[in-house]
């Protein structure tokens, strides 16, 4: 039977990334930060990926990487998520990860452990597991072409570029032109890659598997990142109402208000249960696509819930641009509708189940 507890380990990994978090990851900082024009914290990611090596869960240990599972990457996005770090994890240390995994590019994926690069998979961050995705023209040997709503292209050395070829390009970043984008989720920011003639791309092997494999693994994973947004919100929504008072008597006391807290805690236990399943089944390779799909299905819609909740329980404080609730909710609604909506999980679903309506 599948344990979905975690372990000792596990625990052990979460005190270490949440210790250095509270070090160097405060909410005050992160506000100032995407206001800024390097919206991206590189000296945390150092500190994560080369410092704790974390870059390198998903590789194995002869590449130089941790040879840990998905459920160890899992309990990091859970703690990344819960203080919303503008750092490219989920990025570089999975998605870029799983595509290199599939092409068997060694020689990458131990750059990408080491954490001496930053890899990017240049597919919108709005794009579904199995779904079709922008390709580039290959044309006499060279690239062209451009790919928009790329997450964390900014900070990124290395670009895997799906090609209309079928060919998936490992491409150096300083050869193609980035641009920023407009994001709602500011520490997360998009941007637009163009490809004008790019040559000297490394073919790294078919595109389509790769994909498939990197997307299906974050938003497997992504909904653990769902649950610390979540989670964070809970949390400090309680606290706050267990401070907050009203006629000499604290506004959690209020029955209404606990029954609204009951119904978000009981959500957010519901999501824990199902990013847990979908992080286990990414590791065993056990009812992967079903699994993933129910805790997309799911996690969306609770974490942007249980967001809203708490911006509208803070009060006039929830409204300000002080507080850090606001960088929840946008990562929540971002998140909602990356790697595929709630409802193509539902669809997809639908059909794995065999279970398509009329």
């Amino acid at each position: 039977m599948t344990d979905l507890l975690y372990s000792e380990e596990e625990e052990a990994l979460r005190a270490a990334v949440r210790d250095l978090l509270m070090d160097h990851c405060a909410p005050a900082d992160v506000i100032v930060r995407t206001e800024s024009d390097a919206p991206h914290d590189v000296p945390l990611w150092k500190s994560l990926a080369g410092g704790m090596g974390l870059a390198g869960l998903l590789v194995p240990e002869d590449l130089g990487g941790q040879g840990a599972t998905h459920r160890e990457a899992a309990v990091v996005l859970e703690e990344l998520g819960r203080a919303v770090a503008p750092v490219p994890y989920l990025s570089s240390a999975v998605v870029a990860t799983e595509a290199l995994l599939e092409c068997a590019a060694d020689d990458l994926l131990a750059e990408l452990a080491s954490a001496t690069a930053i890899g990017v998979l240049a597919v919108g961050l709005h794009t579904a597991p199995g779904a079709g995705c922008a390709a580039v023209r290959v044309e006499n040997g060279a690239l062209y072409g451009e790919l928009t709503g790329v997450a964390d292209a900014a900070v990124a050395d290395v670009l895997l570029v799906p090609a209309d070829d079928g060919g998936l390009y490992a491409v150096a970043a300083s050869a193609a032109t980035v641009t920023p984008q407009v994001s709602l989720d500011l520490t997360r920011p998009l941007a637009r890659v163009t490809l004008d003639g790019v040559r000297g791309a490394r073919r790294l092997g078919d595109a389509g598997p790769a994909v498939r494999r990197a997307l299906r693994a974050a938003a497997g994973l992504l909904a653990s990142e769902q649950l610390g947004v979540a989670d964070w919100a809970l949390t400090e929504t309680v606290r706050y109402l267990k401070e907050r008072k009203q006629f000499n008597r604290p506004v959690g006391g209020f029955q209404a208000l606990k029954h609204r807290l009951a119904q978000l805690w009981l959500e957010v236990v519901h999501l824990r249960a199902a990013a847990r399943a979908a992080a286990d089944a990414l590791a065993s390779g056990q009812d992967t696509d079903i699994s993933v799909a129910v805790a997309q299905a799911y996690a969306a819609p609770v974490a942007v819930h249980v967001t809203e909740e708490a911006l509208q329980l803070h009060g006039g404080l929830g409204m300000t641009w002080e507080h850090p609730v606001h960088l929840y909710l946008k990562r929540a609604k971002a998140d909602s509708i990356a790697y595929g909506t709630a409802g193509a999980h539902r669809s997809a679903l639908a059909e794995l189940a065999d279970l398509q309506g009329p």
